[in-house]
């Protein structure tokens, strides 16, 4: 793939802000640091799928499904249960689209959609969408790069595969009544989690 556009400073600062690298004592008179969109791209899901795996097997898994302390579930509101890890991701995305309208200069999107979903707004929707899924779930272990144009923007568009890291992830999409796919198995793609970063220039 072609070297791409390098995102300005707010972009860099906003991969600070993820935590991903930090720029220490730089002079005024320094250039302005910048990162490629694929770098920024690798360092926000490597924040996200470090949280959601964390999540999925130190909290859903251990306490619903090993030790049964408490249960997991869509409806968790009305069953005081967990949020599912689906759940609390899409949650965060969310956040960040509404915190995002506040800082117009950070402006990323990032959400889990799969070619076999559970919950259908989560299908794939755009040509790189669906290439990108189908790509990450032929080549176990590869990411997806591209760029797409969504109205008059230019997107440099990631697709991570999304990995059954836990029992729980493949008992969840297993046996919901919704799935499409019954037979997923630890390690298996489950569907892809897609990170688009507007370009400039």
């Amino acid at each position: 793939m072609k070297t791409l556009h390098k995102l300005s400073l707010t972009a860099a600062v906003a991969a600070v802000a993820a935590g991903t690298f930090a720029v220490a004592d730089m002079p005024e008179e320094a250039a302005e640091p910048s990162i490629t969109p694929r770098a920024m791209a690798d360092a926000l899901h490597l924040v996200m799928d470090s949280d959601r795996t964390v999540y999925t097997r130190k909290i859903v898994n251990r306490l619903a499904a090993k030790d049964k302390v408490i249960t997991a579930s869509e409806h968790y509101d009305d069953e005081k249960a967990l949020v599912l890890p689906a759940q609390m991701f899409r949650y965060g995305s969310e956040m960040v689209a509404e915190r995002a309208e506040e800082k117009p200069d950070v402006n990323f999107s990032y959400s889990l959609q799969s070619l076999w979903p559970v919950n259908k707004q989560n299908a794939p929707r755009t040509d790189a969408e669906k290439e990108g899924l189908q790509y990450v779930a032929d080549h176990k272990g590869e990411n997806y790069y591209t760029v797409e144009t969504l109205g008059d923007i230019k997107y440099f568009t990631a697709v991570y595969p999304d990995v059954a890291v836990a029992p729980v992830c493949v008992s969840c999409h297993n046996e919901h009544k919704d799935s499409p796919k019954r037979d997923f198995e630890i390690g298996d793609v489950m569907g892809g989690v897609v990170i688009r970063i507007p370009m400039e220039g």
